[in-house]
């Protein structure tokens, strides 16, 4: 056992107390081990997560990159630095998983869609409540081959903040 130990100290930099203590090939090393790692966590995780993305969904992302950054680069222990990610993978799991039987939850950590065009009409308080512009929704039914508002039965921005339409 104390061979693997001396073997990952080495190859890892583990025992190093600062991120100057590391050779290139430790933090190389790390870089990779990290990959393969967070793969792993990642695919624990929901899928969902890297797809259409709330904003519940981007700070999860945003964490798991600090954190790897830091073990990757020593200036954080790197099996703490890999307990916390999991950490935080596992509690966004459990919110996701609560907030599925509770709307209250569910709008707590996910927000919520908004109505922007109702029969062809714009709700230009919705609209601005959304800090979007006549010109943002326009590029974005232009996107998805809508020209008039006319042709729009509803339109809503969801919590991923995409634009979904529903045709007349």
């Amino acid at each position: 056992m104390d061979a693997i130990t001396l073997i990952l100290d080495r190859l890892l930099g583990l025992s190093a107390t600062s991120a100057s203590e590391l050779t290139t090939a430790q933090v190389s090393a790390r870089a990779i081990a990290i990959y393969f790692v967070l793969i792993v966590f990642v695919r624990l995780g929901k899928k969902r997560f890297l797809g259409q993305a709330t904003a519940f969904d981007a700070v999860l992302i945003i964490m798991i990159g600090s954190l790897s950054s830091r073990a990757v680069s020593g200036t954080a222990p790197l099996v703490a630095t890999l307990v916390a990610t999991f950490v935080f993978i596992a509690v966004h799991w459990l919110i996701s998983y609560f907030s599925e039987s509770s709307p209250t939850l569910s709008f707590l950590v996910k927000g919520r869609d908004t109505l922007l065009i109702k029969n062809g009409r714009v709700d230009r308080t919705m609209l601005r409540d959304a800090h979007m512009s006549p010109d943002d929704l326009a590029e974005d039914l232009r996107q998805q081959g809508i020209a008039k508002y006319d042709d729009v039965k509803e339109a809503r921005l969801e919590r991923s903040g995409r634009l979904s339409v529903i045709r007349k």
